[in-house]
């Protein structure tokens, strides 16, 4: 019997909160995982025994294949369509918005929505084996709702060139060099043991200076929850054009 989707957190010591989530289809985010994930973030940005938030999926693999490939062939209608995409959206916001720092472990490929989440982290850890792809101009869409994440990590140039150049991988080394990656290791191993050092170090630190911090690093982005409504809309429009079905149909 193969293992069931979900999002869990996992209190660690000295303030550390580890949220994971899973789907046994390569990690990917169909609504209900991506709404609960949203709200996990929510709720351990209150929860003021919280110093520090750590984010990684479960496996060993792929971290994450992005927006799940069955509920967008499902989709018949507008408002289902916009829906599906605001929940990236608010998973983004919910990272945005949290008080406290977010760390990102990334031990594989990130896809599409993938890359949206390692973007939207405050400090993000990969291994070597974690290449990125922008996937979604393949299947007749666009990394809207993802979009301004990673602009603001990697920069205009880099966003283009990955969102173009639709069906390659980029190497974690090169996601390293445009910002997408903080650093990269060789093992989850070696990975983990980095990550712990710093969540204890920030843990540590003035909470109100993390706060602040927060707010520093995420100026200008103040208008995104109207931003992300109006992406989703453009993606929700276009998962029902007859190139996108299409599309869709061949990778079925």
């Amino acid at each position: 019997m193969s293992e069931l989707p979900y999002v869990k957190s996992n209190d660690l010591p000295s303030g550390i909160r580890e949220i994971e989530f899973f789907h046994p289809s390569h990690n990917s985010l169909p609504s209900d995982l991506l709404a609960q994930l949203a709200l996990t973030i929510t709720e351990a940005g209150k929860d003021g025994s919280v110093k520090v938030i750590i984010l990684r999926s479960g496996g060993e693999r792929t971290f994450c294949a992005g927006a799940s490939f069955n509920e967008l062939i499902s989709i018949n209608d507008f408002e289902t369509g916009k829906n599906f995409f605001l929940g990236f959206a608010n998973v983004i916001n919910a990272c945005r918005k949290c008080p406290k720092p977010i760390i990102g472990r990334v031990q594989g490929k990130a896809v599409g929505g993938g890359v949206g989440l390692a973007s939207a982290v405050d400090y993000c850890f990969a291994t070597t084996f974690a290449s990125a792809k922008l996937s979604e101009l393949a299947v007749g869409i666009g990394p809207f709702v993802v979009g301004p994440a990673v602009e603001r990590k990697v920069g205009l140039s880099a966003y283009s060139e990955m969102t173009l150049n639709a069906t390659e991988f980029y190497s974690a080394a090169w996601a390293r060099e445009k910002g997408l990656y903080a650093e990269i290791f060789d093992s989850a191993e070696k990975m983990d043991e980095a990550i712990m050092t710093v969540a204890e170090k920030l843990a540590a630190s003035n909470p109100e200076a993390l706060r602040l911090l927060k707010e520093v690093f995420w100026s200008g982005c103040e208008n995104w929850d109207e931003l992300l409504d109006e992406r989703a809309a453009m993606s929700g429009k276009l998962v029902l054009s007859e190139f996108t079905k299409e599309a869709l149909k061949r990778f079925a």
